[in-house]
């Protein structure tokens, strides 16, 4: 009883905290979760307008103005104004300048629900028909998005609406290779930082009516434009509907990279291993689709969020599909093996060599008794030197510039470790332990996943010092409970091992071939659960 009374005063005394923090945020006009300000109208008059813009970006020099006017002699003041470096200055004066604000067209079908004001704003926007986008802006938000979004805004005296025109420049990086998910065989192009490029990416291989996509903006100051798309019937409803409450529910200034969104509406927070799968390639969004995925892309990064993320995602790769069913049920066995060796090579080590050296061959015993002789450390202490050596020159090498970066990585490394067992700081052995172990973990396709890894062995390295094998033993229970306990917006973490699901192992260990993979993931969809119906070619007789 009393338990419950001291949560029951917790509980109150957060919530009065955060009520307070709100009226605080709103006092100083910072972000107010609770409610937004009302939006500011346009003046009617141009010259307070102008006045407006200029006070509001505090008359920064990259903001253009340019005064016109329209009609026989120029009788009706406009203004034109974009942000320099954002907007692209050729299409205004090709589209704008040039033609459109020399003559007034009326409209050829007059509007009569709409005032005089309003039909001849409707006239005027129809007249830079050849500009692109026009758009009608009614509240100083919307100005202010699309200048700074590099759009062309015109205001109009005595007009309390404008109009905005698409003139964004096209100063986006080209499509190239990705660097961080190379194949030998697929698809040579990756994401880049813009929105549009990386949606349109992802049309040019699903081109059906029925791939969505929702637009929202999240950041108080950034307006981050963020996409979600999925397709239509494939997807559960229920998992595109838990993406909007979430991205709905960040209240936060500023989105920069899609990694703040992972973390922000991740389910688990407390965990080693990555919950949300990401990657560079339009060729594994567009997979990840097909099978009823919804896929989150954030502008300003080449990196587009999947969810949900199963744990076997981080395993396979995107060329395990464009070889054959054999090659690739080969290579991701092996792959396997390797995310065992880079987990658990140090610390199984350790564990044998200080506890358990009866397991090993009279001869190989003798062997690192020999190697071992004068090292003045016990294997936790010598592995321990070892991983962070390493793991310090693969840091380095990864910031250092490319044209430095992998020669003082692999010379640091050879001369480090020579000059080690030289010194008898560390044995042989370790530093051919240390090696495997590294050289295992760059065989996840997944970087995210590697990092998991990376921190979990030290973790293991510690229990193999503590308590040997069964310390060891004790971690993996941990891991694979903590494992079979997390979910991702629903699904469980570890399917189809855990719940099982005999109808995906098709392709979880192995991949089946095409011909048999007639149905998607049964936890991820079941409202489509059909791929595809195949039909075996029949034998030619012979002659």
């Amino acid at each position: 009883m009393d338990l419950d009374l001291a949560r029951r005063r917790i509980a109150l005394f957060f919530r009065k905290k955060g009520k307070s923090g709100t009226r605080q945020n709103s006092r100083h006009g910072q972000l107010n979760p609770q409610g937004q300000a009302p939006k500011k109208t346009l003046h009617t008059s141009l010259e307070e307008n102008i006045r407006s813009v200029r006070e509001a970006l505090g008359n920064s020099t990259d903001l253009v103005i340019r005064e016109l006017g329209y009609g026989e002699n120029g009788e009706v003041r406009q203004a034109l104004l974009y942000t320099d470096g954002l907007a692209d200055e050729k299409m205004i004066a090709q589209f704008v300048m040039d033609s459109a604000w020399l003559v007034s067209r009326p409209s050829a079908e007059p509007d009569r629900e709409r005032t005089g004001e309003q039909r001849d704003l409707h006239a005027r926007i129809r007249s830079f028909g050849s500009a692109g986008d026009m758009r009608r802006i009614a509240d100083m938000d919307g100005l202010f998005n699309a200048l700074l979004s590099g759009d062309a805004v015109i205001l109009t005296e005595g007009h309390s609406e404008g109009c905005a025109a698409g003139m964004r420049a096209p100063n986006d990086r080209s499509v190239t290779e990705p660097t961080s998910e190379s194949v030998v065989r697929g698809p040579r192009e990756a994401f880049t930082e813009t929105l549009r490029t990386n949606t349109a990416l992802i049309r040019r291989k699903i081109k059906s009516p029925n791939l969505w996509m929702e637009t929202k903006q999240i950041g108080e100051v950034t307006k981050t434009d963020v996409a979600i798309m999925f397709i239509r019937g494939i997807a559960s409803d229920k998992v595109v509907e838990e993406v909007r409450l979430r991205l709905d529910r960040i209240r936060i200034d500023g989105i920069l990279e899609s990694g703040y969104i992972e973390e922000l509406i991740q389910d688990e927070t407390i965990t080693p291993f990555p919950t949300m799968y990401n990657t560079e390639r339009p060729d594994v969004i567009a997979a990840e689709l097909l099978e009823g995925k919804v896929a989150i892309i954030v502008d300003g990064t080449p990196f587009v969020l999947v969810v949900p993320a199963l744990f076997v995602s981080f395993i396979h790769a995107a060329e395990d599909y464009y070889h054959r069913a054999d090659i690739s049920s080969l290579i991701r066995l092996l792959r396997y093996i390797g995310m065992f060796i880079s987990l658990l090579g140090p610390s199984l080590y350790i564990a044998i060599t200080t506890f358990h050296q009866e397991m090993l061959p009279t001869d190989l015993l003798i062997s690192l008794a020999a190697a071992r002789e004068g090292v003045p450390f016990p294997a936790f202490i010598e592995a321990l030197i070892m991983e962070v050596t390493f793991e310090i020159l693969r840091e380095a090498g990864i910031r250092m510039p490319r044209t430095i970066g992998p020669a003082v990585s692999v010379v640091g490394t050879l001369v480090i470790g020579q000059a080690a067992v030289e010194a008898g700081i560390v044995s042989s052995a370790m530093v051919i332990i240390v090696a495997i172990t590294a050289i295992s973990n760059f065989v996840f396709p997944s970087y995210s996943m590697a990092n998991s890894f990376r921190m979990l062995r030290f973790f293991f390295m510690g229990l193999a010092a503590i308590f040997g094998l069964f310390g060891i033993i004790v971690g993996i229970v941990a891991m694979v409970l903590h494992l079979s306990s997390l979910r991702s917006f629903g699904i469980p973490y570890m399917s189809p091992f855990a719940p099982w699901s005999g109808s995906d192992q098709k392709d979880a260990l192995i991949r089946a071939p095409w011909w048999a993979m007639l149905t998607r993931p049964r936890l991820i969809q079941r409202r489509n659960a059909v791929r595809q119906t195949y039909s075996p070619p029949k034998a030619k007789p012979r002659q």
